[in-house]
């Protein structure tokens, strides 16, 4: 692992053990099961769909907005424009997120039929079931801040649960362990889809060119998502053409002053793949 995964791998340790001295496991998974049903992650015929991020702070851009901003508006904006899932950060320390966003995201977004996916750096189960019990209907996993036992894990809670799960790669040795996952718990799984995110781990530079290098690595069975690198139209045009059926939009969506038009305009460039 990367030094910046690492910090936000003991990071996560640290705010997982706080939150198991409040809540047993136990009586967490009963509060995460009984939770009403997320809406269904639903991908448009049309073959291109958009995940849209709510994401207060970038580690390499710094402030995308403030915490003074009515987040139930931008989500809302994201949902009535097309958005298949909405991504909530909720990492505190490095992009301001929280898990009071992820609760206020799902409940705005409940009547639209829209779910939401929790972003985060999750290192155990138990993160899954907090996420079901604030509403989200999915998660994301990063392959390589977990070994092949504790992923198969967070697959399991996530199958139990009828989450959907994003798993995010960022090299081939990445792709290699996302393959194995989506033969082995592909069918178990509500949705799994496969990510790669074109950022460096080490700069934190985005590097667009990975996305199209590596898309041809990534297995043919699952949705591929583009995440990273995608500022609008002329992005998701290309990511399209490069053969991925959604691409993950944050920066560009956060500091739009329109970000229901941008997602539109992403979506209709992507699913006319000119």
């Amino acid at each position: 692992m990367s030094g910046f995964l690492k910090q936000m791998a003991q990071s996560s340790l640290e705010r997982l053990t706080q939150a198991r001295q409040l809540e047993s496991q136990q009586a967490l998974w009963l509060r995460a099961s009984e939770t009403p049903p997320a809406p269904p992650l639903r991908l448009s015929q049309s073959g291109f769909d958009c995940i849209a991020e709510l994401k207060l702070r970038s580690p390499a851009a710094g402030a995308l907005s403030t915490a003074q901003e009515d987040i139930a508006e931008r989500v809302k904006a994201y949902g009535q424009g097309g958005a298949a899932a909405v991504s909530v950060l909720t990492e505190p320390y490095r992009f301001d997120g929280s898990m009071a966003h992820l609760a206020r995201a799902s409940e705005v977004l409940a009547p639209l039929g829209v779910p939401t996916l929790r972003k985060d750096f999750l290192i155990d189960p138990y993160q899954v079931m907090e996420a079901r019990a604030l509403g989200a209907g999915g998660v994301l996993v990063i392959l390589r801040m977990l070994d092949h036992g504790r992923m198969v894990e967070l697959l399991d809670c996530a199958a139990m649960l009828k989450m959907f799960v994003l798993l995010e790669a960022f090299d081939e040795a990445d792709i290699e362990c996302a393959n194995r996952l989506v033969e082995e718990r592909a069918q178990r799984v509500e949705q799994l889809l496969v990510g790669i995110n074109s950022r460096d781990l080490d700069t934190l530079e985005v590097i667009p060119e990975k996305l199209t290098t590596l898309a041809g690595k990534l297995a043919d069975s699952v949705p591929r998502v583009a995440e990273s690198g995608v500022a609008g139209a002329a992005d998701a045009a290309a990511m399209a053409r490069a053969g991925y059926q959604l691409v993950l939009v944050g920066s560009a969506l956060m500091t739009s002053t329109d970000p229901g038009a941008l997602v539109k305009e992403i979506l209709e460039a992507g699913r006319a793949r000119q």
